[in-house]
Parts: C-alpha cells; sequence; structure tokens
C-alpha cells in the first residue's frame, strides 16, 4: 500500500453520499437505542413503562436497516465496513450521551476505546 494521494481521494470518492448518510442513520439509531435501553436509570416513567420504551424496537430497527443499505452500498457491496462503522457510530454515542445523561467522565480505559473506535471508522473509510 503506497498510501491515499490527494488525486486518489478526489477521484476515487472515498466519502460518498451514501456512505455519509449511512453514518448519520447510525448515529441517529444508536442514538435512540440509547434512550430506549437506558433512559430507565434517569427516568422513572421510562423504568415504569417497558412496553412502551421497547415498542420502540420498530422504528430504530426500520432507521439501521436502512443505515445497512446505504453503507454496504458505499462500499460496493461489503459488510464488514459498514458493520464496523455502525459498532463506531455506537461508540461514539454511549460516551456523549453517558456523559450528558449520567455523567459519567472519560476514563484513559474508554478514550483509548474512543481512539480505537475512531481508528476503526477511518480505516473502514480510507483503506482501499
Amino acid at each position: 500500500m503506497n498510501g491515499i494521494t490527494i488525486q486518489d481521494f478526489q477521484t476515487q470518492n472515498f466519502m460518498n453520499k451514501a456512505i455519509v448518510t449511512g453514518f448519520f442513520l447510525f448515529l441517529l439509531g444508536q442514538g435512540m437505542i440509547w434512550y430506549q435501553t437506558n433512559s430507565q436509570f434517569f427516568n422513572q416513567w421510562c423504568k415504569e413503562h417497558p412496553y412502551v420504551m421497547a415498542a420502540f424496537g420498530w422504528p430504530i430497527s426500520y432507521i439501521l436497516i436502512y443505515a445497512s443499505r446505504y453503507v454496504v452500498e458505499g462500499f460496493d457491496g461489503l459488510l464488514w465496513p459498514g458493520r464496523l462503522v455502525g459498532f463506531a457510530s455506537g461508540m461514539f454515542v454511549m460516551a456523549i450521551f453517558t456523559y450528558i445523561h449520567m455523567g459519567e467522565t472519560i476514563t484513559m480505559k474508554t478514550g483509548i476505546t474512543l481512539l480505537l473506535a475512531l481508528a476503526i471508522t477511518l480505516i473502514q473509510v480510507f483503506w482501499k
């Protein structure tokens, strides 16, 4: 591998519309999952109504199906890159929302894990 040049980046369209759309749908879906599963820890109503919270599974699944579709399309039919982008987006949503709602700070271990998640995403997007 000789690396990526500016010309490669411009001609091969590394960040195409399908990947970007899929990534944002993954972020939306992961955010909804976070609230669905973790609201019970800071919201009494959510804790007392698990069946209502579970009902959000259908729209969340629908969003993630489309996120997968876009990302797989953007990666020329490959499944693994999309799975890893979905995983990494979930890591970032978890870190941000857990800090905002639960006050959990990012420890050294979590920070390194987030850097690895970022590295996974960058490898999948930019390494052809």
